[in-house]
Order: C-alpha cells, then sequence, then structure tokens
C-alpha cells in the first residue's frame, strides 16, 4: 500500500509536467503555424506587389519607346503605317530584362506577330490555345488588353528551363495598329523561395518540439530520480525504525514475561508451598485445626490465578461485553495495589450497542494502557473514563450515531506530545501501541496534554468503521 501510494504521488507529479509541456508544444506549434502563414502571406503579397509594379513600368516604358512611331502614322499612307510597325516590332524584340523578361505582341484576333524569345511562334494564330487547367490563355490576354490594360495569371513555357511554369503577364491594346503589346515575368522563383520558407519554419518547429521533448525528458527523469533517493532514504529510516521497534517489542515482551513470573514465585508459588507445608504438617501431627488456614491459603492462590488470567484477557469481555469489562477495569485499577494514590471513575454515556470481537478487544486493551500508564508516570490523583456510544437525536458534543468512543482523561503532571509522537523507542511504545491498534479497526487516537495540566486521550470509531469491520469478521 506505501508502494503504491508512493507510485501515486510520483505519477501525480510526474503527469502535470507533462501534460504542461504538451500544452506547451501544442501552443508553440500552433503559433509557430499561424506566424508562417501571416509571413507566407505577407512575403507573397510584398513580391507580388512589387512585381506587378515592375511589370507595370517595363510595358510603360515599352509604350514610350514606340510612342514617337504610333502618333507618326496617325495620317500617314499604309504604306509608311507598315513600316513603322515593322520598325516597332524590331525595337520592342531587342527590349529584354533578363533571360527569361522578354516583350510580346499579338494582333488582336490572337495572332502571334512578335515573340523574341519563341521566333517559331511568329505568324501562327494561337486564339484557341488552352493551359493545362484549360484556360484560354490568349483569350484572357486580349480581353484584358481591350479593357484597358491589367494584369493576367496563366501558364507559360519557360525560356531558360522549356517547361511550363506559373506567369504574371501585363498587356495593354493599341487599338489603332491592332496591337496587343505585353510582358511577363514567371512566378516560379518565388514559390521556390516560399517553399524554402516552409522548409526552415517547420525545421525551427520540429527544434522547438525535440527541445520541448528533452525538457520534458529531462524533469521525468529529475523527478524519478529525487523519488528514487526519497525512498532510498526512506527505506533506510523504515528499517532503522522497524529494527528499534523490534526491540523494542522483545524488551517489552521480556519485561511481561519477568512480571508474570514475579507475579507467580511472589504470590501463587509461595502460597502453593505454604499450603503444602500446612498439609504436609496437619498429615503428620493429625491436626484438623490446619485444615483450615490450608484451605484459605489455596482460595487466595485461586484468587491470584484468576487475577493473572484478567489481566492477560478478561472473561468479562466475552460474557458480559465491553461495558461490564472497563467497569471491572476501573474497580481493579481504583481499589488495587496498582492504583497508587487515584481514584478511578467509570462512566457509560449513551445507550450500549453490539460491538465486534475486534473492536472490544481494541477499546479494551487502549483503556488498559492508558490507565497503566497513569499509574507508572502520570502522578494523578483522579482518573476519569468514559465509553460513549453515538445514537439519535444527535445534540451538541455528541458523536455521531452509530460511532463509540473512549475517553480516559487524568489530572496528572501531563506531558510534551510532540516529545512523546517522535518516532524514538526511548519514549516507549505505548502510545503506539494504542495508535496502531486503532488504525487496525478503522479508528483514530487523540491525544491532548502538556506539563503541569494533565492528560486526555479519546479513542473514536465511527459507525461506517464499526459496520466494515464486523462485515469483514462475522462472530463464527
Amino acid at each position: 500500500m506505501k508502494l503504491r501510494l508512493r507510485l501515486k504521488i510520483l505519477l501525480l507529479a510526474i503527469l502535470p509536467l507533462v501534460a504542461s509541456l504538451l500544452l506547451i508544444a501544442m501552443a508553440v506549434r500552433q503559433q509557430e503555424r499561424a506566424l508562417l502563414a501571416r509571413e507566407h502571406a505577407a512575403v507573397q503579397r510584398t513580391y507580388m506587389e512589387a512585381r506587378r509594379d515592375e511589370l507595370r513600368h517595363y510595358v510603360e516604358l515599352a509604350v514610350s519607346t514606340l510612342q514617337p512611331l504610333y502618333l507618326h502614322d496617325k495620317d500617314a499612307p499604309p504604306s509608311t503605317v507598315e513600316s513603322d510597325k515593322q520598325e516597332a516590332l524590331r525595337l520592342l524584340s531587342a527590349l529584354d530584362y533578363g533571360e527569361d523578361g522578354y516583350f510580346f505582341v499579338y494582333d488582336l484576333q490572337g495572332r502571334v506577330l512578335m515573340h523574341s524569345r519563341q521566333p517559331e511562334l511568329q505568324g501562327r494564330n494561337l486564339w484557341e490555345l488552352r493551359d493545362p487547367l484549360g484556360r484560354p490563355t490568349i483569350q484572357q490576354l486580349i480581353a484584358q488588353a481591350r479593357a484597358g490594360g491589367g494584369y493576367v495569371d496563366y501558364q507559360w513555357r519557360k525560356p531558360s528551363t522549356g517547361e511550363l511554369a506559373p506567369k504574371l503577364g501585363y498587356v495593354v491594346a493599341m487599338e489603332r495598329w491592332n496591337w496587343m503589346v505585353g510582358t511577363g515575368l514567371y512566378l516560379d522563383g518565388i514559390y521556390a523561395t516560399l517553399e524554402q520558407l516552409d522548409r526552415e519554419a517547420q525545421a525551427n518547429i520540429a527544434q522547438t518540439m525535440w527541445w520541448i521533448a528533452g525538457i520534458a525528458v529531462f524533469g521525468v527523469a529529475l523527478i524519478s530520480a529525487c523519488a528514487l533517493a526519497l525512498n532510498l532514504s526512506d527505506h533506510r529510516v523504515a528499517e532503522a525504525k522497524l529494527r528499534a521497534l523490534a526491540h523494542q517489542v522483545v524488551r517489552s515482551q521480556e519485561e511481561e514475561r519477568a512480571h508474570l513470573s514475579r507475579e507467580l514465585h511472589d504470590g501463587v508459588s509461595q502460597t502453593l508451598v505454604s499450603t503444602k507445608l500446612l498439609i504436609e504438617s496437619a498429615q503428620q501431627a493429625q491436626n484438623t485445626v490446619l485444615l483450615p488456614r490450608a484451605l484459605e491459603r489455596l482460595n487466595d492462590s485461586l484468587t491470584e490465578v484468576r487475577r493473572l488470567s484478567h489481566r492477560l484477557r478478561p472473561a468479562l469481555l466475552d460474557t458480559l461485553g465491553l461495558p461490564a469489562a472497563l467497569e471491572h477495569l476501573a474497580r481493579e485499577f481504583d481499589g488495587g495495589d496498582e492504583a497508587a494514590s487515584a481514584s478511578v471513575g467509570m462512566q457509560i454515556v449513551g445507550t450500549p450497542f453490539e460491538l465486534p470481537e475486534l473492536l472490544n478487544t481494541v477499546l479494551f486493551r487502549v483503556a488498559q494502557e492508558a490507565l497503566t500508564n497513569v499509574v507508572k508516570h502520570a502522578q494523578a490523583r483522579r482518573v476519569e473514563m468514559s465509553l460513549e456510544f453515538g445514537s439519535t437525536p444527535l445534540h451538541e458534543g455528541a458523536i455521531a450515531p452509530g460511532a463509540v468512543m473512549l475517553r480516559v482523561l487524568d489530572d496528572g503532571a501531563g506531558f510534551d506530545p510532540d516529545a512523546a509522537e517522535r518516532d524514538d523507542p526511548s519514549q516507549g511504545i505505548g502510545l503506539r501501541n494504542m495508535r496502531e491498534r486503532l488504525a487496525s479497526v478503522g479508528g483514530l487516537l487523540e491525544l491532548q496534554s502538556s506539563p503541569g495540566h494533565g492528560t486526555q486521550i479519546e479513542a473514536l470509531v465511527d459507525g461506517d468503521a464499526i459496520t466494515r469491520l464486523a462485515r469483514d469478521n462475522p462472530v463464527p
């Protein structure tokens, strides 16, 4: 039971720690994921805004480059207009900004007029061209250009890799020439950057989780080590106390045996020897006067044997019950030599009810031990002993219905309870015996004492404990 209790205490120490660290880990993981999502969105938004401005500026620069030609052929003949268009296409094909940065020109019916990175497309009509998602790419670009210009997301083959990649385009229309002019930026770079940020954030989250796991393992190991050290220390102390208690028990047994031996030698044995001598003298002298004296000595021996037997276990406890046995015990201490100068009073409070046999024995031994301590140590003039049975109605100061309480109060010298409660064999085992006896039947021992103000001992057993005791120890 003690081991299970220590295990429960250990678990109560470890489980809150582990649960707290798990909650912290979950909160940290959730916060880092939310932070990652916000950072992801902020980086993407900032990048896209910068790219959009960049594309718009590129197209505005290209259009401003073509503006003199575009305005020159406003009223020019067709040959001049065609010549200006060819010059404009030449100028646009020469404009680029990196390997994947270029301009393109379509007529508003979808025919490719200029594509500096894919010259094989020139002259083809791509009006029906669709991307892998089924979206009409050229139609979307021309529609946006006719609407006054703007941005379009689509997929196109990237010149540097030859593979399809997401692209952001910006287009405008030159209505008089029937042109759509535009450029675009591939977005796979920003997506790669965002994926790298995601991987780094996930690595940071994993590292944080490992730190929390390490702290949890260290905390559990530290608590377990402390618990192990405490168990070992308590185990050594308990072994020392057990050895001391065993020695004290052996000494108490030997003292009791010596006491019984002296009682038998000084009382019964001498009386029997005296009786034997009287009978032998009467037999030799044929003197019948000595026989009554021998009979008187035999009666004294019988009384002494009964007294010793009663000290070992009173017959009244088995025949008339605990109240009668306690009253007899009080009279014995009150009138016998053991009482010294103290008078002992006994009182039964409440209506007695039947108690389990084991409980009768425990309460009787507690009373016997308490009175013995009074005689040996208290130097009391008056001892009040009471046995209270709980009953209804419940009045102030009374115990609960179904409970029983033994109280022993003396006006003796008293003592320091703290010193007596220390587990020191030199203090004697009387109080521990009483406490352990009561604990074995589910009872409680209350001690009140102070030097010069007497001592009060209360042994209380509630109704639930009495019911369990009767159920677990049925009368055969």
